[in-house]
């Protein structure tokens, strides 16, 4: 298993009057980082491929709050794919402040031509594009014991990360 890191400061447009991150923007953050994990490996949320536009919008997103984050805390957002069925990939994501978690999360994403006027129709996630996100996985892995391993790794990094330091 492959871990995607990116970091990212809370704006004040992030967070409510008591400069606590509201809780929607969780899911902001873990479609941000889906889109530079996927970036980072040649790909995108929504590209052109053998002649085709493709899209993964998301079917199921959650969140797991454990503590809140605050106006200019630098976030550390971890992502990494947990399980490829044949049309959709599920990523998890751990999100920590200061080599602490304080949010877990996971999101669905169905791989679709994107078919003119008709709108979107599910397809099977093409074999290259498989290929690269199998990189990343452990092979038959329970989502929740790489999610566990994931909290696990994020955490171990963030302490080796100097306070402050962007990843």
């Amino acid at each position: 298993m492959s871990l995607f890191r990116m970091s990212r400061r809370v704006d004040f447009c992030d967070t409510d009057l008591a400069g606590i991150v509201h809780f929607a923007n969780f899911f902001r953050y873990m479609e941000a980082a889906e889109v530079e994990y996927l970036r980072s490996k040649g790909l995108s949320v929504m590209m052109e491929w053998q002649g085709q536009r493709l899209a993964f919008p998301r079917v199921s997103v959650s969140c797991d709050y454990q503590k809140p984050a605050h106006f200019d805390e630098l976030l550390d957002i971890a992502v990494t794919p947990v399980r490829l069925g044949a049309k959709s990939v599920t990523y998890a994501f751990a999100f920590s402040v200061d080599a602490e978690v304080i949010a877990k999360g996971k999101m669905t994403s169905v791989c679709c031509r994107v078919a003119g006027d008709e709108g979107l129709e599910s397809i099977e996630i093409p074999p290259e594009i498989r290929a690269i996100l199998e990189q990343d996985m452990l092979s038959n892995a329970d989502p929740q014991e790489v999610l566990k391993k994931l909290l696990q790794e994020a955490l171990r990094e963030a302490e080796q990360t100097p306070s402050g330091e962007n990843a």
